[in-house]
């Protein structure tokens, strides 16, 4: 029989998980946007497979960088839409909310130019197809950099200034908009290529499991405590009828896992996030506790 020693030793792994869970996502207050949401100011993108209705490796290609792309965007403007209404005791989540976002963009710019352009290059036997898309890169890293300066040189959070973020963010939101909906195009056509390899082909089953393989990689290997949270966290499952509800392809407990485990890390974070554990959207937290604060102040008065 377990003496008292052992059973406290046995029960602290439990009791450690359950303070973690207590933050997880899945425990965040879920409310139907009410204010401006996380679909502006950048506009989110149609997936190529619903406007088109076709599966072709490009097309499907294509479909799930837009869904990725979208994560980010919403990320984006969750950010933008909560930087001037931060409350000071908000403020240290909020920096490594954005700057989870800030290396989300990174590690997927990197991966992209590092691996998957150059495997799309080697398949269709031309050095050409992301020549603008190359450019595209070059004119939003300046200010995606500046972004991480501001963040990361900040004595302490309470120096944390919304308008100062929100002036960097608006220097490279054009051409940040621009590339990440002119990829979508750029990848959708390469369906027409005529190197592309033919449906059914060994070439086209082969070509289709790089992109299956990169996709599951790109996001993981950027973090699993803070990207993939994060990313998880600003998917929109309820688009488009629906169709995208299971995606990313993956079992439900894993899936479970990665937002609430995994996301238990950095609970204080993702209460910024556009929705919530079922990829639902949520009403943002920053709205949220600016009524809270006003309730608050209007029941102190006499």
């Amino acid at each position: 029989m377990a003496g008292p020693r052992t059973t406290i030793l046995l029960s602290i792994p439990f009791m450690i998980i359950g303070y973690l869970l207590s933050g997880a996502p899945y425990n965040m207050v879920t409310l139907p946007p009410q204010n401006v949401w996380a679909d502006g100011p950048m506009k989110l993108i149609a997936t190529p497979q619903f406007q088109t209705k076709k599966t072709d490796l490009f097309t499907a290609g294509a479909t799930h960088m837009a869904l990725l792309h979208n994560s980010i965007l919403r990320g984006y403007n969750s950010i933008f839409n909560q930087a001037s209404l931060v409350l000071e005791q908000d403020k240290t989540d909020f920096i490594g909310y954005s700057l989870a976002w800030h290396k989300f963009v990174k590690s997927h710019h990197d991966d992209e130019e590092q691996t998957l352009f150059t495997k799309i290059e080697e398949l269709l036997k031309d050095d050409k197809v992301f020549e603008e898309t190359h450019k595209e890169h070059e004119a939003f890293l300046a200010g995606l950099a500046e972004f991480e300066k501001y963040l990361t040189g900040l004595k302490t959070p309470a120096d944390f200034s919304g308008e100062e973020l929100l002036k960097i963010m608006k220097g490279f939101q054009a051409p940040f908009e621009s590339h990440f909906h002119s990829e979508i195009s750029t990848i959708a056509k390469l369906a027409d290529h005529p190197n592309t390899p033919k449906e059914g082909t060994p070439e086209q089953a082969a070509a289709s499991l790089t992109f299956k393989t990169w996709g599951k990689s790109t996001v993981t290997k950027a973090g699993v405590m803070d990207v993939v949270p994060f990313f998880l966290l600003n998917l929109d499952r309820t688009v488009e009828d629906g169709m995208w509800s299971n995606w990313p392809p993956m079992p439900a407990p894993i899936k479970w896992g990665l937002i609430n485990i995994a996301g238990s890390w950095h609970s204080g974070w993702w209460k910024f996030a556009s929705c919530n554990a079922a990829g639902q959207p949520r009403e943002l937290w920053a709205f949220q506790a600016a009524a809270l604060k006003a309730e608050r102040e209007a029941n102190l008065k006499p």
